[in-house]
């Protein structure tokens, strides 16, 4: 019997790692990667989960890898659980559809954020003083406008708390200005041929961020990709700047969280059913809308 609802694996290998949302185990060069159903906002993690989000996201990041595998490579061997160790054929519960066989690399520390649209953190600080992390934005933008082109727009990976912002030269004293540029390229290719073909699918990928790891000193995309956690998406029909826009991702999530007044300092309010419900379904719908194909992982 296949679960719809993981929240936490407990298999007969060793744990390199238990994220906000993804569970690492460690296969010696090749890593187990199973994407659970938690659901995390303003650094916390929720106690309420989200039945098949684990499945949503990790079929998602694997359409994704494949379609941008000519662009750069990737970490993705295999979703399939035949491909999997055998001492692994028994936990199909936790394993089916929700896990990736992943080549192990060594992670670069950047978080590479790419911004085609103003929202969120960007547009608070573009009120503020005219900038988007750091970089000086043109006058009279209104919320949710398109720059003139993408902004790549790096930050740190940090193990715990909020990532911090930094500058491109910041990023080039962290991992050398080769790996820095590449790094940018790579990001801004992505992002552009993903959202190229997600507007014909009638979705705006506003921003996302990208991770990289180092593979034999080739540098390929890890973690997920282009997926509602990582990702802000909106519906094309509905988009109309000088507002914030409905979404897929989980933004829907935190709006609910701000209007409870929690203060983001103590344990978060659980999601009632109906919050829980919808986010389900636009995780859903993203998929579907993207990969044209009706979602049956569950």
């Amino acid at each position: 019997m296949i679960s719809d609802i993981v929240t936490q694996t407990d298999l007969p290998l060793n744990v390199l790692n238990r994220g906000k949302v993804r569970d690492i185990y460690d296969l010696g060069d090749k890593l187990l990667i199973i994407t659970t159903d938690r659901i995390s906002a303003f650094d916390y993690v929720l106690s309420s989960p989200i039945p098949s989000k684990g499945a949503c996201l990790t079929q998602l990041s694997k359409f994704w890898f494949d379609y941008t595998k000519d662009i750069v490579n990737n970490h993705l061997i295999s979703t399939e659980l035949n491909d999997f160790p055998d001492e692994l054929q028994d936990y199909d519960k936790y394993l089916e559809h929700r896990t990736m066989l992943a080549k192990k690399t060594k992670v670069i520390p950047i978080e590479c954020i790419v911004r085609g649209y103003i929202s969120g953190s960007a547009w608070k600080s573009y009120k503020k003083d005219g900038t988007v992390c750091r970089i000086k934005q043109s006058g009279g933008l209104q919320e949710s406008e398109q720059f003139d082109e993408p902004l790549f727009t790096p930050s740190t990976k940090a193990e715990t708390g909020h990532d911090i912002n930094i500058s491109f030269e910041k990023m080039k004293e962290l991992v050398g200005g080769g790996v820095a540029e590449q790094l940018e390229e790579f990001s801004l290719n992505v992002y552009k041929t993903a959202s190229e073909y997600a507007q014909k699918r009638g979705i705006i990928i506003a921003d996302t961020k990208f991770e990289f790891g180092l593979l034999n000193s080739e540098i390929i995309l890890i973690d997920e990709l282009l997926t509602p956690d990582s990702s802000r998406f909106w519906p094309a029909d509905k988009y109309e700047p000088g507002k914030s826009q409905p979404s897929f991702d989980k933004q829907f999530v935190r709006d609910y969280l701000n209007s409870t007044g929690w203060d983001k300092n103590s344990t978060p309010p659980q999601l009632p059913d109906e919050v829980i419900t919808e986010t389900q379904r636009k995780y859903k719908e993203a998929y579907e809308k993207i990969t044209g194909k009706k979602f049956i992982f569950q």
